[in-house]
């Protein structure tokens, strides 16, 4: 991961963002444009700022090591941005948004359907000052449908979309029961996916020479992302059920119990099966007629899998790995996020980055995840850390033409 300040420019280096969103999905999208070099500017309240700023704990700590006011949460999504405060409720707040948006390559908002069209911050209004622009919004259901003008959120779409009902162990099970993902999965992919059609959008762009209107649903990304387990329900009819860390396709697919805990084992095919029954001094399973296959081994996991667990209990997890590594069978620790961290290849990889931030706030620095996004001509360059409420507001209307005494005037008015 690149953090000079004197690296080469990221792949997307003089686009311009105008970031209107807020929690995470929005804030997701942006991040991703942020690391790949776009220069992304945030507009928050005054004196509030983004919903999650204020989602503790836990919080962010102060150079005594005392916590602050400040949530973790907002540093996730927000790194290499800049902040500027300013009240869209203003005359002279959408004022300046237009002034900014008609500067800007690609706005991403997540307001609620038609909201932003009483403050003439709608795309169409935007799009018509700013024929290029890229306005990307991000809603729970949609700019359509019965459902459009609610509100939505990560939790109600895992619960609509059957994500919960294919999370957890199955009712009959110890703890069994619908459970969410353990972080806000389709705020994520709605990020992920979001980044992807202004992308899209920006090659058209190239072509014609005018930018478009993109509709991200949380809602229609929770749908997609069941994946094969859409699948297959669309193509036999089949409801799944929660079936817990065991896979509805292969099989041994799984977490098995160790002398010492549990480990996962993560056989995708017949080879690696016969690998580990080998290492494991039982290869006469793999020869088995019921187990030869991985539609059979699924078919008779309910005989396979307790042949297996009375074996895995028999060794410590680390000794599992150890014995299978060199054989290219899948097979893993269980970790807590703070062993994640500690990992060997996490480490190698640097996959968690210390960012200063001079933002006379108290807090000397902030680490973040790094950017997953590897290329390896124009890699993501960590610029700046997650910025404190309003530290670019005066730096960023300086660029728009406003004199020191005007953003002075805003301030003292409450616009900014």
């Amino acid at each position: 991961m690149t953090n000079l300040p004197n690296a080469q420019p990221g792949a997307l280096a003089g686009l311009k963002v105008l970031d209107l969103s807020r929690v995470l999905a929005g804030p997701w999208c942006t991040q991703i444009l942020a690391d790949l070099g776009a220069d992304v500017v945030k507009i928050e309240r005054p004196g509030a700022g983004d919903d999650t700023r204020h989602w503790g704990p836990p919080f962010l700590k102060d150079e005594q090591g005392q916590d602050t006011t400040q949530a973790s949460y907002f540093t996730a999504c927000n790194r290499n941005k800049r902040s500027v405060t300013l009240d869209m409720a203003t005359a002279e707040g959408q004022a300046l948004i237009r002034d900014m948006a008609m500067r800007a390559d690609i706005l991403v908002e997540n307001f609620k359907v038609g909201g932003l069209k009483q403050y003439g911050l709608d795309h169409a209004s935007l799009m018509a000052l700013n024929p290029r622009l890229i306005y990307c919004s991000v809603t729970g259901f949609g700019q359509d449908g019965p459902y459009a003008e609610r509100a939505g959120y990560d939790l109600m779409i895992q619960a609509m979309s059957g994500m919960m009902s294919i999370t957890g162990r199955a009712d009959d099970q110890p703890g069994g029961g619908p459970l969410r993902v353990g972080v806000a999965l389709t705020d994520l992919f709605t990020g992920i996916y979001a980044s992807t059609a202004i992308l899209a959008a920006l090659n058209v762009r190239h072509q014609t020479g005018k930018g478009q209107h993109i509709d991200m649903s949380l809602l229609d990304v929770g749908m997609a992302i069941l994946a094969n387990q859409a699948a297959g329900f669309l193509n036999t009819g089949q409801v799944p059920g929660r079936q817990g860390n065991s896979h509805p396709s292969l099989a041994p697919y799984q977490d098995f119990p160790t002398a010492d805990g549990a480990m996962l084992l993560a056989i995708g095919n017949d080879g690696q099966f016969a690998r580990f029954c080998a290492a494991a001094g039982q290869p006469e399973w793999a020869q088995d007629e019921r187990f030869t296959t991985n539609t059979l081994r699924v078919k008779h996991r309910d005989i396979l899998i307790p042949l297996m667990s009375e074996l895995t209990r028999s060794r410590d997890t680390a000794d599992w790995i150890t014995l299978l590594e060199d054989k290219a069978v899948p097979c893993g620790p269980i970790n807590d996020i703070g062993r994640a961290f500690d990992d060997a290849q996490v480490k190698a990889r640097g996959l968690a980055v210390t960012l200063p931030r001079e933002a006379g706030d108290g807090i000397r620095d902030i680490v973040g995840v790094a950017s997953p996004l590897r290329l390896a001509d124009n890699p993501p360059v960590l610029r700046n850390a997650p910025p404190a409420l309003g530290q670019h507001t005066a730096e960023v209307l300086a660029e728009l033409g406003l004199s020191a005494e005007r953003i002075a005037e805003l301030r003292q008015s409450g616009v900014v």
